[in-house]
């Protein structure tokens, strides 16, 4: 078996030394013209978060709390691969791949591994190649198609010859290929179902006029991020990669965007929560790397095959595009679960981690 390696989170003091020193060097903008979000991210709550991260972020007490996580790395295909793989005490567990996106890591899903061990599921969340602790490609043609086979490959190097696959964001799209791919996975769960409306729409329902509706939002003020990143990842990586805040920035908008937050992320989740994912861009220089995957595989996100496998949906209110169940019965012929949550945005298992973890549970409990 090809060889898979510990791995336990361990920042260089001079790395934490570096960011505060950056923190403090900021060279800041003059504020926003209005009295919102609509322009970006406000000055005075970038400040006030680069001020926290600066004089009270621990990061030494939030690197503990991820690595009480088995983690691990192998190389698959040329590259250095990171996941964490937490096993359950059920002699009978199932494997569950769950895959992250952008721009989210691994640390989405710090509240929801332990209670899918407790119920019985070995827990598989590898850091998508060019993000977090992975390594990054040094040639073109790590896309979705090529990270789908990886993840496969994964699985069964770590024993399973039958898995559960899910995600959302990237993940999504990994986790659809994944389905059609079949492969070793028995069945697939995902919090953003890939759909789209049918040519012949004619006179939208209410739930098809407020999924147009978001996605007009979507493409004229909210997509400027994949614009850029799957045209000129390498230019805006630049930036990214040298200034703390420009990174914090390029992040937490979204979270904003798209969480469930009532107009603020902190709503939802916590400043140390919010900079343990910024961190894990920063401390390992992906800016550039990450934002590579939508110049490698932006139109995934369009269709294909579709997945036959047994499918299930969680379906968050605060989803970045609400595709409606019958929008998705092309790429998901077999929804065999479609749950319409209360509450809860992009981020499911960091938002909600309750409701994500009760809808995965039942879903795959009855297909394992």
């Amino acid at each position: 078996m090809a060889h898979v390696q510990p791995f336990r989170i361990a920042v260089p003091d001079a790395d934490l030394a570096d960011l505060r020193e950056r923190l403090k060097r900021t060279r800041w903008p003059e504020a926003e013209c209005v009295d919102d979000w609509s322009q970006g991210i406000p000055l005075a709550y970038t400040r006030e978060l680069a001020a926290y991260w600066a004089d009270e972020y621990d990061w030494r007490a939030r690197e503990e709390a991820l690595n009480r996580f088995d983690q691990f790395t192998t190389d698959i295909d040329g590259l250095d691969i990171h996941f964490v793989h937490q096993r359950s005490s059920e002699p009978d567990a199932f494997p569950l791949l769950i895959t992250h996106g952008w721009p989210g890591s691994v640390v989405e899903f710090q509240k929801v591994i332990t209670p899918l061990t407790e119920a019985g599921f070995d827990v598989v969340c590898p850091s998508l190649p060019g993000y977090g602790f992975s390594g990054k490609p040094t040639t073109t043609g790590w896309g979705i198609e090529r990270i789908a086979a990886a993840w496969d490959e994964l699985m069964v190097r770590l024993g399973y010859q039958r898995y559960g696959a899910q995600g959302g964001d990237w993940g999504a799209a990994v986790t659809t290929q994944i389905g059609r791919n079949q492969g070793h996975c028995a069945a697939i769960h995902t919090n953003m179902p890939l759909g789209r409306p049918p040519k012949d729409l004619g006179e939208p329902t209410a739930d098809e006029a407020a999924a147009l509706e978001r996605l007009a939002y979507y493409q004229r003020w909210d997509s400027g991020y994949s614009k850029q990143q799957s045209t000129r990842p390498q230019t805006l990586g630049y930036a990214l990669t040298d200034s703390p805040v420009g990174q914090l920035a390029w992040i937490v908008e979204k979270f904003w965007s798209w969480t469930d937050c009532d107009g603020h992320p902190e709503n939802v989740l916590t400043k140390d929560e919010l900079l343990d994912n910024v961190m894990l861009y920063w401390v390992t220089a992906s800016g550039a790397s990450s934002g590579r995957l939508y110049w490698e595989s932006f139109g995934s996100f369009g269709g294909g095959e579709p997945v036959t496998l047994p499918t299930g949906v969680a379906a968050f209110p605060r989803e970045i595009l609400r595709a409606p169940r019958h929008w998705c019965d092309n790429n998901y012929p077999n929804i065999t679960r479609w749950t319409t949550m209360p509450r809860g945005g992009h981020f499911a298992a960091f938002e909600q981690p309750a409701l994500f973890v009760e809808d995965v549970v039942t879903f795959f409990r009855a297909v394992r």
